[in-house]
């Protein structure tokens, strides 16, 4: 009834490959939703978005959401840290908050969506 998953290899390597684009996508969302104040947290927030969807539509498994957000989380926890000579990367403002809270709404809502229908929610599938 269900279309067949890619290989396990292929899946792992996927994963793996997710992981660092979360982290990629976590650091220049980070600093996008700090250059353009209004428009780059949308911006940073379709790419993460993105990234969280297509792990689990590539991969098949709620796992290949829940990656890209492992890698985000990583990297916003390290982004968040001042460093010793006063520097931050996001700070306690309104957009650094949106990007942290809403980026992290969009990684459960993408790791529970159903896995293997449709590329878009709502939509039939092909016929079998």
């Amino acid at each position: 009834m269900a279309e067949p998953q890619p290989p396990r290899a292929a899946r792992i390597a996927a994963y793996a490959l997710f992981f660092l684009l979360g982290v990629a996508v976590s650091v220049c969302g980070s600093f996008v939703q700090a250059l353009w104040p209004p428009v780059g947290v949308l911006l940073a927030l379709a790419a993460t978005a993105a990234t969280f969807y297509a792990g689990l539509r590539v991969t098949g498994t709620r796992l290949g959401a829940g990656a890209p957000a492992a890698g985000w989380f990583l990297a916003m926890l390290l982004l968040m840290v001042p460093r010793p000579e006063g520097d931050n990367v996001l700070w306690s403002n309104a957009t650094s908050l949106a990007w942290l809270f809403a980026g992290s709404v969009l990684g459960v809502i993408c790791a529970t969506l159903p896995t293997r229908t449709s590329w878009f929610p709502g939509v039939p599938g092909p016929p079998r």
